[in-house]
């Protein structure tokens, strides 16, 4: 087994992240397996400044280590993906080649005018404006890279939390953003050509991303991935606050290194996230990441509601 965890460096790590990289990181353990860490730092507007070390930090600080990842090294370096342009460009070169993209230069207020309204918790499903349109013309703006969705996309995988998922991504998504009109890959096609080069056996995320799996899966698929070398998923649910709604990085008390600074330990912080997520049985009061690997239970078994945080840490 091989995991990962992917943090985006825009501030400290949330406690949401430290939710999903014990999982991942207790279930890559449980097994005797390897797990990696990796910067997803592509949409470079975002990013701030040393957030990548002080999130290396923190994982350290929890007894979170890593065996390929920033400081490192391993065979399917580089693991900062803003160094990892060019692979990005010949994936897209590729798809181009077999006639599966086009340019788009549909701006987002156009595609809402002309798009059906999404269901709640639904994206918008792109109207395929731009998808018969001569290549060579006068563009209105930069224009973002589109995937030629095939029709009759429908993706199927068995989520080890969440059960049976199926989606027909041409109905449900149309022909997605591969990058975008500045330049900058969207996520997408960049997780989808990292975790299948960096050979992740099993990808652990949280759940808001469950929609976006079945567009990787295809993107994997049209690249010529083998079955055998597709990931396993196992999407956990969010952390939310008391009050059920969602956290927002902003919030100093929510990330791991503003618990440390007020004396928790990492114990007493991987306990409680460990006992909500369902990942230990029992009620420990306080546990280390490798009690949690010993005493991991199946991920069949985990949360699948949105964990509030504890009122004490916020």
């Amino acid at each position: 087994m091989r995991t990962r965890f992917a943090p985006s460096p825009t501030g400290d790590l949330h406690v949401g992240g430290a939710w999903t990289a014990i999982a991942s990181w207790a279930l890559a353990r449980a097994s005797g397996g390897s797990t990696v860490l990796r910067v997803e730092d592509i949409d470079t507007p975002r990013v701030v400044h040393g957030a990548s070390r002080r999130i290396a930090e923190d994982l350290a600080w929890l007894g979170l280590d890593w065996d390929e990842g920033p400081g490192v090294g391993g065979l399917h370096a580089p693991y900062i993906q803003s160094e990892r342009a060019s692979l990005y460009d010949a994936k897209l070169t590729e798809l181009d080649a077999a006639g599966l993209t086009y340019p788009c230069d549909c701006s987002r207020a156009e595609i809402s005018r002309v798009a059906s309204a999404p269901h709640a918790g639904e994206e918008i499903l792109y109207p395929g404006t731009c998808r018969d349109a001569p290549r060579e013309r006068e563009m209105k703006r930069a224009p973002a890279i589109r995937l030629r969705v095939p029709h009759g996309s429908k993706l199927a995988f068995e989520d080890l939390v969440r059960g049976r998922i199926e989606q027909h991504v041409d109905e449900r998504v149309g022909d997605f953003v591969l990058r975008r009109g500045d330049g900058v890959y969207a996520y997408q096609l960049v997780v989808a050509v990292d975790d299948s080069t960096m050979r992740i056996s099993h990808v652990v995320r949280a759940d808001d991303l469950l929609a976006s799996t079945p567009r990787q899966l295809l993107l994997m698929g049209l690249l010529g991935v083998p079955a055998g070398e597709v990931p396993g998923y196992a999407h956990v649910p969010m952390v939310v606050a008391a009050t059920g709604d969602r956290l927002a990085k902003r919030v100093g008390s929510t990330t791991i290194r503003s618990l440390r600074e007020r004396g928790l330990s990492s114990e007493e912080i991987i306990g409680p996230l460990a006992r909500g997520l369902g990942l230990v049985a029992g009620d420990p009061p306080s546990l280390s990441a490798r009690e949690v690997a010993l005493a991991l239970q199946p991920p069949s078994t985990w949360r699948q509601a949105p964990w509030p945080l504890p009122a004490e840490w916020t």
